[in-house]
């Protein structure tokens, strides 16, 4: 069988030997082009006045979208065993990337944040990249001293600190938000594989003291803080993005005023085509297309999970904490940007996957799905589980 399928044609082959999650990938696709469809109406009024091109941020979003199954595609033809003996290497990219994008004349600035570096035709977000390449490393890690993770401190501590050094190169950006997901994302990896309670007690209060101090210390944080608890006290300084928004959302009613018929994207909501994309949606396709839209994403966390779970019964460790990890940061990401929206947590920098204009959140968010794919391959053609050093909650 095996000489049958190396004799095929190539594309016959690759058909033969991927084994695809094909609803993870029509979920992908619903998401990937809905998002084509509603940033096209969200961006079409700021694209014409800043460019004299109606659809230049959907063109350069398509862009990074091909860019990104390309890149997806790659991954998906390396063995996942090549990323778990990456990691350390990985966490070296990640921090030398959140260090050079602080350095003036490489960090390009926007709006008083240092996120950016010019890579070729774009600028690259480094905060995307590096959160990938952090929670790789941190896979390998809880398959590596999973034993010293669930029966001592030391063993908690050590990622921590990596985290801890990694969110205060995210604060000094500053982007607050990416350092939040972060840490959820691998708070709840180490809570998969097996630490225990007291220890995250002690580092989520310290986390939550922190937090609590940067947010009250710092001027523009604790505006946000205020015009998030009553943004209608000030509608027209510090609560008008979020007012804006909820404006937007309360046009949409229960099935919208109609694709392009929004009247808030037009130069009254900042951010229309980014952060605040979500209410754009809402105003023009109501209550009754964001339930659909929400309801997307949550199949789409269940997929993910659902993949994690398989991973571990498989005793891949590795791979399962991966998979939990990414979901986890989609899931909480899209949380975040949905709640902002709706007024239910303070405003914060964070894309809509999939949905929201950021070309580097979407170049990334597809490599994960290429990296989703591969472990769904993976466990599909291998049909003996492989035995693996691993850690399991009792």
């Amino acid at each position: 069988m095996s000489s049958h399928i190396a004799s095929m044609p190539f594309p016959a082959r690759l058909r033969t030997e991927l084994k695809l999650d094909h609803t993870l990938l029509a979920l992908v696709l619903a998401l990937l082009l809905g998002g084509f469809v509603i940033l096209a109406s969200a961006s079409i009024s700021i694209s014409d006045n800043a460019t004299d091109n109606p659809f230049f941020y959907l063109q350069r979003q398509l862009v990074a979208a091909v860019i990104g199954t390309i890149a997806a595609g790659v991954c998906l033809f390396i063995p996942m065993q090549v990323w778990r003996n990456l990691g350390p290497l990985m966490l070296l990219l990640a921090f030398a990337l959140l260090v050079v994008v602080l350095f003036p004349g490489i960090g390009y600035e926007v709006n008083g944040a240092r996120r950016w570096v010019r890579v070729g035709i774009m600028n690259l977000q480094v905060s995307e990249p590096a959160r990938l390449c952090i929670l790789m490393y941190l896979a390998g890690y809880l398959v590596r001293r999973n034993k010293p993770l669930r029966e001592g401190f030391m063993g908690f501590l050590r990622p921590m600190l990596v985290l801890t050094i990694a969110c205060v190169l995210l604060l000094g950006e500053p982007d607050f938000g990416a350092a939040i997901v972060l840490l959820a994302t691998a708070l709840v990896m180490l809570f998969i594989a097996g630490a225990r309670i007291r220890d995250f007690i002690v580092f989520f209060s310290t986390a939550v003291i922190a937090m609590a101090a940067l947010a009250i210390t710092s001027p523009y944080r604790m505006k946000r803080l205020t015009g998030f608890l009553d943004p209608w006290a000030d509608p027209y300084n510090s609560g008008f993005q979020l007012t804006q928004s909820l404006i937007a959302i309360g046009r949409g009613e229960w099935f919208g005023v109609g694709l392009g018929e929004s009247v808030q994207k037009l130069f009254y909501l900042p951010e229309a085509h980014t952060d605040f994309v979500f209410a754009v949606f809402a105003e023009e396709f109501g209550l009754f297309g964001s339930l659909i839209l929400i309801g997307l994403f949550l199949a789409l966390l269940w997929r993910v999970f659902r993949l994690g779970m398989k991973a571990h019964e498989s005793e891949r460790f590795f791979e399962a904490y991966l998979a939990i990890g990414l979901g986890t940061w989609l899931g909480l990401q899209a949380f975040i940007n949905i709640g902002v929206n709706m007024g239910l947590l303070p405003t914060k920098g964070l894309t809509l996957p999939l949905i929201s204009y950021g070309r580097s959140s979407l170049i990334i968010t597809m490599i994960c799905i290429g990296l989703l794919q591969r472990i769904h391959h993976e466990l599909v053609v291998d049909a003996k589980p492989v035995n693996r050093k691993r850690g399991r909650r009792k």
